[in-house]
């Protein structure tokens, strides 16, 4: 879908040294200590490690800057699928190709292009 490629992945229980007693609440061996996503060029870096509850998805959003136009569209439509566009693609004053959305996890997304 976003041509999106797993880099490194390691959850709490895999961990090369022993936790403090403590530390992680009881569940959480199988959350996310480290993990190193990459997307195109981008490198995303993420950790549910010390999450707990609902995941709640709010005051931040994620950027792919791509090298052109049409990837820019492709990205878009398949972050857009089961989502909310927030702003369409268009053109702006600082790309010529911008838009931001919500996946279909609420997660929020800047796309854009800078040529």
């Amino acid at each position: 879908m976003l041509g999106a490629k797993v880099e490194m992945l390691m959850r709490n229980k895999e961990s090369p040294e022993q936790h403090q007693p403590g530390l992680l609440p009881p569940g959480s061996e199988n959350k996310v200590l480290h993990a190193s996503i990459r997307i195109g060029s981008a490198v995303i870096m993420a950790s549910d490690g010390f999450c707990s509850g609902q995941p709640k998805f709010e005051g931040f959003r994620l950027s792919l800057t791509v090298p052109t136009v049409a990837e820019a569209e492709k990205l878009f439509a398949t972050l857009a699928d089961g989502g909310q566009i927030q702003m369409p693609l268009s053109k702006t004053f600082f790309s010529p190709m911008f838009g931001m959305v919500a996946d279909r996890f609420g997660v929020g997304w800047m796309v854009l292009t800078l040529s």
